[in-house]
């Protein structure tokens, strides 16, 4: 029988198996058929700690019989209040700097991201409307970039194929060259001049573009960026979504350039990847400018699960596993291991440009059928299927963003494929 389903970027008309996957527990995902997958991507990168882990899904449990749902205009309850607590205890914070101070919740990285756009859209306006400052609404954004599929979020994203079909509703931005290696000077140059035309913000991926190709850059960079906003007054806006929990080896990516941004998206692993669940925090002049007693200035965004108890409940037990457990210490040894897997592999011929950032590597398959809509893509996830791994390739760039709880038994799993899909498929072969 036909199913209903539509799934997300798949395309169905090429008849690709649709695995039924039944149970899941650390990083495996079990099959209807009895087989099982290595969970090599955290699910679309949003499992951290493991699938099913027992703190998350005790708290889901509790709460769901407690308070399962409340709007949330105007109201609250403790694990939104003890959630944004804990976000503003572990964002990053440096002494010259703002700090993060307010928490606004949503349910996706897509919607965190439309917060920060309206936040800095609405501080800019505010302020005009006071007299302290001009309006601004221009966005500037890095090429390559990747921040979501709702309008705004495409948006400031990189425009291609698969938003070419809604171009109509998307607003225009000013993009950034990526920094790439011997590129940084050009990229923090155009940044300098943009700036000087007074834009409302900057929004990045910090340390390492995602869904756009892995591209990584330092945190030198990023440092630079932030810098040359603060000088021109510009806001700037870091998408945390999926660099953050840990993927590049601290809390948040921003810490590894001592950068405070003026607002800070974040999701996927707020839960331990076990619930939707989003934020976007601020610092006080962003909160600051949208307070008034004209009720005509509050900030308009909301969703019906705005802060939902039970999501909230289980990013109070995430924080909890942050907090007591040595998930840094796991995530430094989970990351060297990778980095000499990545070694070894990238001596192979059939590989190039590999690159890491903490749990996150990535590496280019030397083939001329390359780029995101090549029809490597779809043999390459058949072909790791059949080995017993979740692997989602960009084209012909192979990356692993797997759960924490790793061992090394399955790490080895996963990069012997990874030989193997070289020795079918590289452009040697």
């Amino acid at each position: 029988m036909t199913s209903p389903v539509w799934h997300p970027f798949f395309q169905h008309g090429l008849n690709e198996a649709i695995p039924h996957v039944v149970r899941a527990e650390g990083a495996l995902l079990h099959l209807a058929d009895g087989s099982t997958l290595i969970d090599a991507i955290s699910s679309w990168w949003v499992t951290t700690h493991g699938h099913c882990h027992p703190r998350i899904a005790a708290a889901i449990a509790q709460q769901a019989g407690t308070l399962d749902q409340l709007i949330f205009a105007g109201y609250t309850h403790e694990p939104a209040e003890e959630v944004a607590r804990g976000l503003i205890a572990l964002a990053p914070r440096a002494d010259d700097q703002p700090k993060l101070a307010h928490v606004f919740y949503s349910d996706s990285g897509s919607t965190a991201v439309e917060v920060a756009l309206k936040m800095a859209l609405g501080y800019w306006h505010n302020l005009s409307l006071d007299g302290a400052a001009q309006a601004r609404s221009r966005i500037l954004v890095l090429d390559h970039s990747y921040h979501g599929d709702t309008i705004g979020a495409m948006s400031v994203g990189e425009r291609g194929v698969y938003n070419a079909a809604w171009t109509p509703l998307l607003f225009d931005v000013d993009t950034i060259p990526f920094p790439a290696p011997g590129r940084e000077q050009a990229c923090l140059d155009a940044l300098e001049v943009a700036c000087a035309r007074h834009p409302a913000a900057f929004l990045v991926e910090p340390l390492i573009l995602g869904a756009g190709g892995m591209f990584v850059y330092s945190a030198e960079v990023l440092r630079e960026m932030a810098a040359i906003c603060r000088r021109h007054g510009v806001l700037f806006i870091a998408d945390e979504v999926m660099t953050g929990w840990g993927r590049t080896g601290t809390v948040f990516a921003c810490e590894q350039a001592g950068v405070v941004p003026d607002i800070m998206a974040v999701a996927k692993g707020i839960t331990g990847g076990a619930i939707p669940l989003a934020a976007t925090l601020a610092t006080a002049p962003i909160f600051e400018a949208h307070r008034s007693t004209d009720r005509a200035r509050l900030f308009y965004h909301s969703s019906s699960y705005t802060a939902n108890p039970i999501a909230c409940a289980a990013a109070v037990a995430n924080l909890a596993i942050w907090r007591e457990e040595d998930v840094l210490g796991r995530i430094t040894r989970l990351a060297q291991a990778m980095a000499d897997r990545l070694a070894a592999l990238a001596r192979h011929r059939a590989f190039a440009n590999p690159r890491q950032a903490g749990t996150i590597v990535a590496i280019d398959l030397v083939t001329p059928d390359a780029g995101y809509l090549s029809d490597l893509a779809p043999r390459l996830r058949a072909f790791f299927l059949e080995r017993g791994l979740l692997l989602r390739p960009l084209g012909n760039t192979i990356y692993l963003m797997p759960p924490y709880c790793l061992d090394a038994d399955q790490l080895d799993r996963i990069f012997a494929a990874l030989h193997a899909a070289g020795e079918k498929f590289g452009s040697h072969a």
